[in-house]
């Protein structure tokens, strides 16, 4: 096989394990290969798995030698975000307090995804606790984006969506509450979801919002990691049943976007794009036309952002900021910021953010629909900016003050999460400077499967997603 091995998608190395083209071995050693090279320009490793890869890729070309009717996934080498449980396998949150912390579980989605024969190849950079937009962590540093090392991958999945770009492993396991899997795969040029509430459980959940996901260079092995994840979980008290639909046979479903209704909102309600964003977006709708589809441009009225970044996510950042001041673990000072806005929040007013707030927002959402059948929006209102602290760098958009840049970036992903409604990111151009924009496609409650088939119909009819970074 050529070196570029890395570059095959999970679906391609499957078909090769079954013809006997590749083994196992050989396409954990080309990840193993360039994750060293990967993790040396752009620091997305935690902690690297090389021994127990190499030993479960072996069994692996055995198992599938002796012609066992295994899983897709069955051998096929993938990160995981440092967020997420690994039994045996160093997990931190990010976080110096637990820099030796080993757990005994997996984490819910980890452990299906183990089930079904996926090979750790080690786990990747977060910020602490995935309470930064950013991925910048004072246990593993900044972590940079694979197109430019001196820029942001986004986050708070960042090293995730920098690896699967990197060439380190098809497929990568990552988390998201307000964008955290969108964001950086928008930056990154990468594909990301955030499924419907619910539909990947993760363990004594106690707010629907978040959710682990898929981030893949692909629609199709983005679908691969759901059918393998979904489904209810008894220690989730938001999961529901398995879907009855196959998200991989729905990317694969033959045809374009022949009588496909969408409606366009440039902004998310946010009245503030970079020019570049809005030029590439105006082409991804070209795209979509030229594809078949019904494009019409609407509008969408959300509540105050302070619902759900205050009101919200308060008690979070506050509770965060106390017990990291027990433990004598310095936090990053817009963390410290936020949980002291929390501390005036009232009870009543998280009450109506969790009521009636986010009740708002679905509603909103169904008005910006209508009668069409998906929303889409450009996934971040700028590209990948320079590496600037916590917070990311300022700077003016389309002549506007706005916030700094590493909390601006999930203002058009925030909303959707709290609507608990699916969403998925998907490569939609590049900026002049030679860096990836994504193209966010939002979909009715429950209707995932509809949203990744409209993702890679789009994705067949565009050559975004063939693009790799060198490094």
């Amino acid at each position: 096989m050529p070196d570029e091995l890395h570059w095959k998608t999970a679906a391609e190395l499957a078909e090769l394990y079954r013809s006997g083209a590749v083994s196992p071995v050989e396409a954990v050693d080309a990840a193993l290969e360039r994750m060293e090279r990967a993790d040396s320009a752009l620091n997305i490793m935690v902690t690297k798995t090389e021994d127990q890869a190499r030993t479960q890729a072996k069994e692996a070309e055995k198992r599938l030698r002796a012609g066992e009717e295994l899983p897709a996934l069955f051998g096929i080498p993938m990160t995981v975000k440092d967020l997420a449980e690994t039994a045996g396998v160093r997990t931190t949150y990010g976080c110096t307090a637990f820099a030796e912390y080993v757990p005994d579980f997996d984490a819910i989605g980890w452990a299906r995804l183990k089930e079904q024969g996926a090979i750790l190849l080690g786990k990747t950079t977060t910020p602490e606790f995935g309470l930064l937009g950013v991925t910048d962590s004072k246990l593993t540093g900044t972590t940079g984006n694979p197109w430019n090392p001196g820029y942001t991958p986004g986050g708070s999945s960042g090293g995730a969506a920098a690896a699967v770009m990197a060439g380190v492993g098809p497929v990568a396991w990552g988390s998201d509450g307000g964008g955290s899997i969108r964001v950086p795969a928008a930056l990154c040029g990468a594909v990301g979801i955030k499924p419907s509430i619910g539909r990947v459980p993760t363990a004594d959940s106690i707010d629907g919002d978040g959710t682990d996901g898929p981030i893949a260079r692909t629609v199709l092995d983005a679908a691969l990691l759901l059918d393998a994840t979904n489904g209810h979980h008894p220690s989730d008290r938001f999961s529901v049943p398995r879907d009855t639909r196959s998200y991989a046979e729905a990317a694969l479903a033959p045809g374009d976007l022949t009588g496909v209704r969408i409606n366009a909102c440039w902004d998310v309600g946010q009245h503030v794009l970079d020019p570049d964003v809005r030029n590439l977006f105006n082409d991804a709708l070209d795209d979509l036309r030229a594809a078949g589809a019904t494009v019409e441009e609407v509008g969408i009225e959300l509540p105050d952002t302070s619902i759900y970044f205050d009101h919200i996510n308060g008690y979070d950042y506050l509770q965060f900021a106390e017990e990291m001041a027990q433990g004598d673990v310095e936090v990053w000072p817009m963390i410290t910021e936020m949980a002291e806005r929390a501390k005036s929040v009232t009870g009543r007013q998280v009450h109506r953010a969790f009521r009636q707030g986010k009740t708002d927002i679905y509603n909103a959402f169904q008005a910006a629909l209508g009668d069409a059948d998906f929303l889409v929006t450009p996934t971040t209102p700028v590209a990948a900016f320079p590496h600037g602290g916590h917070t990311g760098p300022t700077r003016l958009v389309d002549g506007q003050e706005v916030p700094p840049l590493g909390l601006l970036i999930h203002s058009m992903t925030e909303p959707p999460a709290h609507a608990g409604l699916p969403a998925l990111s998907v490569p939609g151009g590049f900026t002049p400077e030679g860096l990836p924009i994504g193209l966010q496609f939002i979909g009715r409650l429950w209707a995932d499967a509809d949203v990744v088939s409209v993702a890679a119909r789009y994705e067949r009819a565009t050559t975004w997603h063939t693009r790799h970074p060198e490094l």
